[in-house]
This record gives C-alpha cells, sequence and structure tokens, in this order.
C-alpha cells in the first residue's frame, strides 16, 4: 500500500476516477486474498490499517475514489467462525453449510451431492472428522462457503460493510456474488456436455443447483438498500458492482429494477467471453446493442472487454450516474486483451471502451498493451493451474496475467529491490514500460488521450449511435447538441478497408479532423480526412471530430 500511495500521480495521470483493490484483508494467502481469515484487518504483506488510511488520503486528496474487492460467498478455513463452526460454537454452527453424508448400498460414505467445485478438479463437498458432516467449498477446500440463511451470517456481512464505509472506503466490487445461495433440496447438476473438460473438472456439470439462485439477487438488493441508507446519511454516495459470469438474463436480473434496485452494474463480460480475432463489425455492433436493448429501464450499464507481492490495480472511469453502460476489456481471470485480440488492436478496443457511454474499467497494464506473460509449470503459484498439474496449467492458470506491473526500464522494472519476484517479469518489460510508453506515440498516449476525451460533455451526455460500415469496419457517433460530433471507427479485419462515413451518416461535414489515432494508423493528431475517404490500416482505429482545426486541440501527452 505503501508502494501504490507513491504511484497516485500516476494514476491521476492517465485520469482515473476510482481504483478497485483486490482483496486487503487479513489471509493466508492460498487463494490471493481471496481466502479472508478476517475481515476487520490488513493483512501484514499489504501494510497496516494507517498505511490503507494514508494510500485512501492521497488518493482522496487527489479527487479518486478507492473501491474495495468485497468476496462475500466464502471465508479462509481458519477465520475464527469456521474454526468454531466445526466446534459448534453458537451462534458459529450455521455459518457455513454443513450437511451429512449420503451412504450408497455398500454403506459407504459419499459427498451429499455431485456438486463441484470450481478450483479443485473434484467434489465440492469436503469431509470434517472433527464435526463429521461434509462442508460446502465451491472454490477451494480451504475455502468453505458461507450460509447466507443463516441471520447471523448476513448480519455478519452488513456490519463488515459498514465497518468500511466507516473507513471512508467509496464502495465495493462483490467478488463471485452468483455463488452465494445453492438449492435447499442439493439437487444434482446435469452434464454440461462441453468438449475438452474431465468429468472431474468444473466446467462438465450445468450449475443449475449452485448459481443465480432467486435468494441471491434478494441479498444484493439488501446490500443496495444499506448503501444507498448509508449514502442518505452521510451525503456521500456508495458504490457497488459485482461479479457474475452467468448467463445473459440473469445477469440483468442483479440489476434489480427502479423500485429495488440491486447493483449499479453487473459487470458486462461480453467483450471477455465473446469477442476474439475472429470476431467482425456485426458482432461488436450486437454485442453492444444487445446490454442496451436488454438492461432494465433507468439502470447503469457496464462491459467487461480484460517473493513479491503485488496488488491487482482496475482504473475506474466514473461519469455520472445516468442511464449509462461501459466496457471492461480485461481482468485478473482472463488472458489479456493485447493477447485476447492483437497487439495491434487495443488502441481500437480502448476507443470502443472509453468513448461508448458509462464506466471504463481498465485492468493495470492494459493502457501499456501488455501481453501475458510466459509461466512456466515451476513457477505457477495460481491454485487454478496448480490444481490440475503439469501437462494442463496453462489451459487453467490465471499467472499469465498477474506479473509485476512494469514502471521502467530498470532492475525488476522499478517494481521491486527483490532478487525474487512473486512471478517473472514480461520479457518485453524494457520497452513496454511507463517510462518508456510516455516517450513516443505508443499505447499509453492514446489511452491518457481518450480518457481526458470522454470527460467532455459529448462523452458524458451525448447520444450515441452504432454503424457496421463493412464486414470488418465497426463505427459509432456521439453527438450533444451544439457540441463537437465525434465518429469512431475501428478495423478489425486484416485488410486495408477504405470507408465512406456519408453514406451512414449524411450530416457529417466531409473533412473531418483526427482527434485520437492508433498507434498503427499512420495519422496524426490534426490531420484531416475526406468523410468519403477514410483509409484505414489493418486493426488501424481513428477519432473523428466535426471541431474546427484549431479548437480544443490535443497535445499527444
Amino acid at each position: 500500500m505503501k508502494g501504490i500511495t507513491e504511484k497516485v500521480p500516476y494514476f491521476k495521470s492517465i485520469n482515473v476516477g476510482a481504483v478497485w483493490l483486490s482483496p486487503i484483508f487479513l489471509s493466508p494467502q492460498n487463494d490471493f486474498g481471496y481466502d479472508i481469515s478476517d475481515y476487520k484487518e490488513i493483512d501484514p504483506i499489504y501494510g497496516t490499517m494507517e498505511d490503507f488510511e494514508r494510500m485512501r488520503d492521497e488518493f482522496h486528496k487527489h479527487g479518486i475514489k478507492i473501491l474495495l474487492d468485497f468476496v462475500p460467498n466464502h471465508t479462509s478455513d481458519e477465520h475464527e467462525w469456521f474454526q468454531k463452526s466445526i466446534k459448534k460454537v453458537e451462534p458459529f454452527t450455521d455459518y457455513y453449510v454443513w450437511k451429512d453424508p449420503v451412504f450408497d448400498q455398500n454403506g459407504t460414505k459419499t459427498p451429499p451431492s455431485n456438486w463441484l467445485g470450481v478450483f479443485n478438479s473434484g467434489s465440492a463437498w469436503e469431509w470434517n472428522d472433527e464435526r463429521q458432516q461434509y462442508y460446502l467449498h465451491q472454490f477451494q477446500v480451504k475455502q468453505p462457503d458461507l450460509n447466507y440463511r443463516s441471520p447471523s451470517v448476513r448480519e455478519e456481512i452488513k456490519n463488515t460493510l459498514l465497518y468500511w464505509l466507516g473507513r471512508g472506503v467509496d464502495g465495493f466490487r462483490f467478488d463471485a456474488v452468483n455463488y452465494l445461495f445453492e438449492r435447499e433440496d442439493l439437487a444434482d447438476e446435469p452434464k454440461s456436455n462441453k468438449i475438452g473438460y474431465l468429468d472431474t473438472d468444473y466446467d462438465s456439470l450445468s450449475h443449475t443447483s449452485t448459481l443465480d439462485q432467486p435468494e441471491t439477487y434478494s441479498i444484493v438488493r439488501s446490500w443496495r438498500q444499506m448503501l444507498d441508507s448509508y449514502r442518505t446519511r452521510e451525503k456521500k454516495t456508495k458504490f457497488m458492482m459485482v461479479e457474475c459470469y452467468s448467463p445473459f438474463d440473469k445477469t440483468m436480473m442483479y440489476y434489480g429494477n427502479q423500485s429495488a434496485p440491486g447493483a449499479h452494474f453487473p459487470f458486462n463480460f461480453l467483450f471477455i467471453n465473446t469477442f476474439d480475432q475472429q470476431s467482425d463489425a456485426a458482432k461488436v455492433h450486437n454485442l453492444i446493442k444487445s446490454w442496451i436493448n436488454s438492461m432494465p429501464t433507468g439502470m447503469w450499464p457496464n462491459w467487461v472487454v480484460s517473493k513479491t507481492i503485488s496488488i491487482f490495480i482496475w482504473t475506474v472511469q466514473l461519469l455520472s450516474v445516468e442511464n449509462r453502460f461501459g466496457v471492461q476489456l480485461g481482468n485478473h481471470d482472463n488472458s489479456r486483451v493485447a493477447t485476447r485480440s492483437n497487439p495491434m488492436l487495443v488502441d481500437g478496443l480502448h476507443m470502443i471502451q472509453h468513448l461508448l457511454p458509462g464506466t471504463s474499467v481498465t485492468y493495470y497494464g492494459d493502457e501499456l498493451g501488455l501481453i501475458d506473460t510466459n509461466v512456466r509449470w515451476d513457477q505457477t503459484v495460481d491454485p487454478a493451474g496448480l490444481n490440475v498439474g503439469p501437462y494442463r496449467f496453462l489451459k487453467f492458470s490465471r499467472d499469465p496475467v498477474r506479473t509485476p506491473f512494469p514502471w521502467d526500464s530498470s532492475y525488476n522494472a522499478g517494481f521491486s529491490n527483490s532478487s525474487n519476484l512473486w512471478l517473472p517479469l514480461n520479457s518485453d518489460y524494457w520497452q513496454k514500460n511507463i517510462a518508456e510508453e510516455s516517450k513516443y506515440k505508443s499505447n499509453l498516449r492514446s489511452y491518457r488521450q481518450l480518457a481526458r476525451l470522454r470527460r467532455s460533455l459529448t462523452f458524458v451526455k451525448g447520444d450515441l449511435h452504432l454503424y457496421t460500415l463493412s464486414k470488418w469496419v465497426f463505427g459509432f457517433s456521439r453527438s450533444f447538441y451544439d457540441h463537437p460530433t465525434y465518429f469512431i471507427v475501428v478495423n478489425l479485419g486484416s485488410e486495408i478497408e477504405i470507408v465512406n462515413l456519408l453514406k451512414f451518416r449524411a450530416t457529417l461535414p466531409v473533412t473531418l479532423k483526427i482527434k485520437v489515432s492508433s498507434i498503427n494508423s499512420g495519422y496524426v493528431t490534426g490531420n484531416l480526412v475526406n468523410s468519403e475517404n477514410v483509409l484505414l490500416r489493418p486493426k488501424a482505429a481513428l477519432v473523428l471530430t466535426t471541431s474546427r482545426i484549431n479548437e480544443d486541440t490535443f497535445t499527444n501527452s
């Protein structure tokens, strides 16, 4: 946290509105902080409560909000609650999901259902000799699931949230909320029939009994009600976003409705789950339109496009809370956007991410166009990879996207002076770092331009129109009364394209000015182009504007 505090000016320089930290709570670190042993204590590897307060104050001094990653579904098995629950010490007896065994025809003890764990490649039930029951762990064995049917658990979690609100945090990202409740009858889950998975792999089942249960939505609405009550009392808006890799219709339900709102937004993972190197303009057009059309009335949309300890930081551009959506291109659970798509397409995807209406969420390092790091089996630390062994770890490990952030080309990229980093640096750190990319036309410079531009009224309040300009060229425009109109064009394909924008929007002037250009476009800021003859190199992208040549000119800083 001291290191993050030192770097607050960098976040300010890229126009960050808020930072989201992955869990900083006391933890045995079996899953990098997502196994919490005390929700109200800071883990010493990150710092002290005083360090947290200094970091919070420094962010607030620069006008940046701070959001905590909250893990409500499970704790560490080293948490006091779990240790007392094993011993049936009241009121902790039912704090976790405990069930008796089922005995087969031979009298052999078996788990109460066929449910599988996300990480452990096997049953989601673990036998406890002392209590003589199974406990549920939808993730690792050392991460027992809390029992939200217990009023005491719900009250404990509410009090924990209030504790951190009292510490001055501005909101929360709720981890894995769709796992909170399970069917009480413990019904077995059917086969998914997905290709490439073993019967013990989590994805071999369709999770009809363990995900997105009706009670989960009620809990989310109760948390929102608590945050809104706190806002009314303290005169400060408190923000909540939820993670749920759920079917589209079930994801939408996490918004709630106008009379009973849920999360400010659930993450929209369409750009992560369905966008790849084969995606054409029509697919991107439909991804965006589907969220807009399906979102409940009056809600705020969002999209997701991405031994030294690293804390993952997401930079969030927070705009006024209107009827908006947002795009997140990457996160800590998926391959980096530059690897999933193409390094030359990063600027174009950032144009989509930043200039659509709504919240833009950036996973640390994506602003530099970082690619996945090669992490060998002997360097692997992610339990999702370790649990499946050396022959399949690359399919499951998330380590390649969690490597140290490159600040400069010095020893260990300026991240640490330790001789042993928790994960290896990317081999291109000597050129893909903050210091180097600040010197020339780069992904970072484009990112900075876009982060500044998105704060103009046209992008905060303007209309949105989507266009499929050709099979591979996607475009959209933003306009707001007498403010400049902007037209964004992105070539997703592998060929040179020439598009006629007047064919799609006849009111555009014949000449447009380039506001932001991708690193591979061949254009620079201020160049003029003919609206009827816009040439785009493969994977190139442009932000064009109707503003006068000498008006509101951008520098390349």
